[in-house]
């Protein structure tokens, strides 16, 4: 379990690789879902990760025949998921990881979907975040387009200053994981059990946990 090149810099997504968030957001859908009598479950949340929210809000309306509008979909998630994310907890192994990458003066980033209100929401009670040198956010202006679309993985890499083979990424989701290999990065795929892991082909790996991770594994 290698990567094929060198690399130089490390960019994580956030929710389902630093922080354990996607059981949350499963919640929420899922009380909302609850007003309409229907189930949420990973064939169709497969398809939302990593997406932005009015695409993955898209994605669900058209998959249950739901009849409401995107943003009212949002609205209703947002006021149950609002209540949660203040709390969420990291991903197992996360900040270790960061501290290793940190004491090796690793450069690391974050991209992700979030809006930036969202992100700041989200990583209150999470002082170890504050070791990743840029933040990238899925309203930042230089962003436009969203996963699988590469960009913000290539934003990432224009602040850093760096060539983006130059950069692993580390992603939970077939989008992300599609939008990093796009960029022409290497990316690690930090899969949940409940996901087939031949959906993630492109990835240069496939791991279940950081416990199955060295920082050999990325030339470190």
């Amino acid at each position: 379990m290698k990567l094929s090149r060198p690399v130089t810099h490390v960019i994580f997504d956030l929710d389902g690789v630093l922080l354990d968030t996607e059981p949350l957001y499963t919640q929420a859908t899922q009380a909302v879902l609850d007003e309409f009598g229907k189930r949420f479950t990973w064939e169709v949340k497969q398809h939302m990760m990593g997406r932005s929210d009015i695409v993955s809000a898209e994605i669900l309306i058209d998959w249950f025949d739901l009849p409401i509008s995107a943003d009212d979909y949002l609205g209703r998630r947002n006021r149950v998921l609002d209540r949660l994310i203040a709390e969420c907890a990291p991903v197992e192994g996360a900040p270790e990881l960061v501290a290793l990458l940190t004491q090796q003066r690793v450069p690391m980033a974050i991209a992700t979907s979030s809006r930036r209100a969202v992100f700041q929401l989200k990583r209150v009670q999470h002082e170890w975040l504050d070791a990743v040198d840029a933040i990238v956010c899925g309203d930042d202006p230089e962003v436009g387009a969203f996963k699988p679309a590469p960009d913000i993985f290539l934003v990432a890499a224009r602040r850093f200053g760096v060539e983006p083979a130059r950069c692993v990424v580390f992603e939970d989701s077939p989008a992300g994981v599609a939008a990093g290999a796009s960029a022409g990065m290497q990316v690690v795929a930090v899969v949940d059990p409940m996901l087939d892991a031949n959906l993630f082909d492109n990835a240069a790996f496939v791991i279940r946990g950081y416990d199955e991770l060295r920082l050999e594994d990325l030339g470190f």
